[in-house]
């Protein structure tokens, strides 16, 4: 169950990462945390509706803290390349 929540995660990513990069050229670093909310919760909705978890709470923790967490790591591999 746990690959699934990636992939899905990952898929989504993705998906909005490549519309932001087509009609937004540039965006500030400070709505990326936001960005990754957002990608969380539509994650943890497709977790729930299409059966990989039972619980809607459940899916929203987990998702969200698998996005903001991923976004921390990316954060400090920037920082550490600097």
């Amino acid at each position: 169950m746990e690959i699934t929540y990636v992939v899905i995660i990952s898929i989504i990513t993705y998906i909005l990462g490549s519309i932001t990069k087509l009609f937004i050229d540039n965006i500030p670093n400070k709505f990326i945390p936001l960005q990754n909310v957002v990608i969380g919760v539509i994650s943890a909705f497709i977790c729930y509706f299409t059966g990989v978890e039972t619980s809607l709470l459940q899916a929203l923790v987990l998702c969200l803290v698998s996005t903001m967490g991923a976004g921390g790591i990316a954060d400090l591999v920037n920082i550490k390349n600097k």
